[in-house]
């Protein structure tokens, strides 16, 4: 990668490496959206960056997300098949996957539906208070079977990953999986494992999708659905991301930069962590730039391997030796 000083200007912003042809998804269309068939009367939708997903039966629309950034274009998707296949086009069912405004934002253009979404969706939807997301009417614990139209679909949730409400959603009749912000096909992660709040069960979360029998996956950002492959390439990233970490950790001397920074505790952990984090990271830079889109970010890499590294520390420990 190759910078030029300053940010006064385009011209002046940093250059990446080109993005692999096999990150990238199908033409969008004049209104912005791209909207394909999964599998029967299954479809996704995309506007590049975000997914939705929707369920066409003899008895309506199950809608799965409504990302803002989408918005009205998912009504359209939706009038486009229905008209294609000659089925209704009215949404009886919104399913949350979490209670992200990134993915649900535009919930509330969908009236007199029923809402589907994990209880602690619903707590935390009705703490934030967003009228754009409205909270779900059916909750459940650990799993709910959602029966429309002769179609099932299997809720279920496994515990925290990318937010503590992050569910599992099966389309077995469809051979589907939609799990949204762990994933990003052909990409990498964005900052700090997509911005995830639970290190330790984002980590984990690719092997229990993984566990469902499925051949397409919905993973609710960017533009194509992900493979079983893309699902193991991410394992390995995240992988050579913790071994690197673990090396790292174990490698860098921190008392160089306590002893310099004396009672500036603060910029001696700075120091210390910064160091690790960039001898981590350089590394699965180097491997995955041109086989993982915008692994060249470095920011990106970065900042998942500080997570990574922190939790390492302090979820799994020890954080440090112990005082003698």
């Amino acid at each position: 990668m190759t910078t030029s000083a300053g940010t006064g200007s385009a011209g002046e912003l940093p250059d990446y490496a080109p993005i692999p042809r096999s990150a990238l998804g199908p033409a969008l269309n004049e209104q912005g959206y791209y909207v394909g068939r999964v599998e029967r009367n299954l479809y996704w939708v995309t506007d590049g960056v975000y997914q939705s997903a929707f369920l066409a039966t003899r008895d309506g629309v199950v809608l799965f997300d409504a990302p803002p950034s989408i918005g009205h274009n998912l009504r359209r998707a939706v009038d486009e098949i229905a008209a294609a296949e000659g089925v209704s086009n009215i949404v009886t069912h919104l399913v949350y996957s979490h209670h992200h405004a990134d993915h649900g934002g535009a919930a509330s253009l969908f009236e007199n539906v029923v809402r589907i979404g994990h209880e602690e969706t619903r707590r935390l939807l009705l703490r934030d208070n967003d009228p754009a997301r409205p909270g779900p009417d059916v909750t459940f614990a650990d799993k709910y079977t959602l029966e429309v139209g002769g179609e099932r679909v299997e809720l279920s949730w496994h515990g925290s990953n990318h937010s503590p409400d992050n569910i599992y959603i099966h389309f077995p009749g469809h051979d589907t999986l939609m799990l949204i912000d762990v994933v990003n096909a052909g990409w990498v992660p964005i900052y700090n494992l997509n911005l995830s709040e639970d290190v330790q069960g984002y980590m984990q979360a690719p092997e229990i999708a993984l566990a469902y029998p499925w051949t397409h996956f919905i993973c609710g950002h960017l533009g194509r659905l992900a493979t079983r492959d893309d699902v193991a390439v991410h394992q390995q990233y995240i992988a050579d991301i913790e071994a690197s970490a673990r090396e790292a950790l174990a490698s860098v001397n921190p008392v160089p930069y306590y002893m310099r920074y004396g009672e500036n505790f603060w910029a001696g952990v700075k120091g210390h962590l910064d160091t690790v984090t960039e001898r981590a990271a350089a590394p699965v830079i180097a491997k995955y730039t041109g086989v993982l889109a915008a692994a060249d970010i470095e920011a990106f890499t970065m900042t998942t391997t500080f997570a990574i590294m922190q939790s390492l520390r302090l979820d799994k420990g020890p954080s440090g030796p112990v005082h003698p």
